[in-house]
């Protein structure tokens, strides 16, 4: 089981929406609050990343990415200085001005908000990746296959670039998390490279299902049940069975949103021995029915 996969799988709930956008200095785009995570990529000339707070701007090159995990409102610019215009996803190629070209991609991952995985939570506002050439070649790869796809236009494109896209959110994430993983500190980064912590995690999001006890997991990973809880707690940031009923109930909203299988059958998948006993929880975790969160997204279209 791929942990990482596994958890941004569950936290999605719809496709990828991204745009080119083709644009000569002097120029400058300001992008709204968005319903989940936007990200940027400079595919040609370079960008200014600008936050309303005021902190410092952040200069973007060629091939560099961004992400802002909880969507938060910012702006690009060619320069600090220069006016800005409100971001229309429609707007391929911009007439601002005359100057030095940039090519971006900006688009947005739609996320579940309202329940975050810790793992997505904790992640700092603003994920700065510049294209170093010795680090993450996978993910720059990628960037630069998209940056040839969208200049060329060749056949296929329609294809390759929402594929590409789609792969942009976990490579971002896995090159976030892998230059920030060290074995002292605690954090996501820690947990999927902590041998132990890793595969209970796997063994958790393989069988959410199963009546995991802290000393079946310690066992399963070779350590005494206080090491283990330890180890987990650090990683983590919550001991091993309330990650998993956290786990459990993320597993359950994928199933309603996702499949039409019976209350029941849900249930069962996710280790509750009655529909009444798995309603009862999901509703204090969610604030809502089971059935009724069924409904509500078919209503709202998600």
């Amino acid at each position: 089981m791929d942990v990482l996969a596994d958890v941004v799988s569950a936290m999605r709930t719809g496709p990828a929406t991204s745009g080119r956008t083709d644009i000569r200095a002097p120029w400058g785009l300001r992008f709204t609050q968005a319903a989940g995570a936007t990200f940027h990529l400079v595919l040609q000339g370079s960008s200014w990343l600008l936050l309303p707070d005021g902190s410092a701007p952040v200069a973007m090159g060629p091939g560099d990415a961004v992400l802002l995990p909880r969507g938060l409102e910012h702006s690009l610019v060619d320069h600090p200085e220069s006016p800005v215009v409100e971001f229309d996803p429609s707007v391929e190629v911009y007439e601002q001005g005359s100057g030095a070209r940039s090519l971006l991609l900006c688009g947005t991952y739609l996320l579940d908000r309202d329940r975050p995985h810790p793992m997505l939570s904790k992640l700092p506002e603003v994920m700065h990746l510049p294209a170093d050439p010795g680090r993450h070649r996978t993910l720059h790869t990628a960037i630069g296959i998209l940056g040839e796809e969208l200049d060329a236009n060749r056949p296929g494109a329609a294809a390759v670039v929402p594929a590409l896209v789609d792969a942009l959110l976990v490579l971002i994430l896995r090159a976030w998390l892998e230059d920030r993983s060290c074995p002292t500190e605690s954090g996501w980064s820690r947990a999927l490279t902590d041998s132990a912590v890793a595969r209970s995690l796997e063994l958790i999001h393989a069988e959410p299902g199963a009546t995991w006890t802290v000393a079946d997991l310690a066992s399963d990973v070779g350590l005494s049940r206080a090491a283990f809880a330890r180890r987990f707690t650090e990683a983590v940031g919550e001991p091993p069975l309330t990650y998993l009923s956290r786990w459990r109930m993320t597993t359950a909203a994928r199933l309603l949103r996702d499949h039409d299988r019976p209350l029941a059958t849900v249930a069962k998948e996710i280790g509750y021995t009655s529909e009444f006993a798995f309603a009862k929880a999901f509703k204090r975790d969610f604030g809502i029915a089971p059935g009724a969160y069924r409904k509500q997204l078919a209503v709202s279209g998600t």
